[in-house]
């Protein structure tokens, strides 16, 4: 299986009610964000075949906008196993529900998924992997201990996106 864990886009300022926290949504940052990594998963050929979500809403909407523009046309699935302070036995018990996919899109939120991501690749937690909002990184799971083959956040993507758009070629004088 080919894992792709995905951290929410940016959804502004958390609120201290746990509850209100939940229903808070992506602001346009945040879409933009998902637009931009989604292009840049089109463009890396990613194929998912399962999209699983955190339920809180931040996370559901990323995994909607990326889904959406990858062409994936079944419902995001919802897990409690990638909502804030799951734990590890969790995640790897929704991995396993899925080990028969090739391509596995997970959304959800920090600071479970980099400790998951850490524990994945070095089998012992002993990594610590900043995941920024809105990044991807993709992961070869039948190795043991899984492979990171790449990581990619809003911020490279975009310098990257704007310096392919620029001419590569130096600039030359016509008199």
């Amino acid at each position: 299986m080919i894992l792709y864990l995905m951290r929410h886009a940016n959804a502004g300022l958390s609120r201290e009610n746990p509850a209100l926290d939940a229903k808070r949504g992506l602001v346009k940052e945040g879409k933009e964000q998902c637009m931009l990594m989604a292009r840049v998963l089109s463009a890396l050929k990613v194929q998912v075949d399962v999209i699983v979500s955190s339920p809180l809403k931040r996370a559901l909407q990323t995994a909607q906008f990326v889904g959406t523009e990858l062409g994936y046309e079944a419902k995001v699935e919802v897990s409690k196993a990638l909502a804030p302070g799951a734990d590890y036995a969790s995640f790897q018990l929704l991995l396993a529900k899925y080990a028969d996919r090739e391509g596995v899109l997970v959304v959800g939120h920090n600071p479970n998924l980099f400790q998951f991501l850490g524990r994945m690749v070095t089998g012992n937690g002993g990594a610590a992997i900043r995941l920024r909002k809105g990044s991807v990184a993709r992961i070869r799971m039948d190795r043991h201990p899984a492979l990171l083959q790449w990581l990619i956040d809003p911020r490279t993507a975009s310098s990257i996106y704007a310096s392919v758009q620029k001419s590569s070629r130096p600039k030359t004088s016509r008199k």
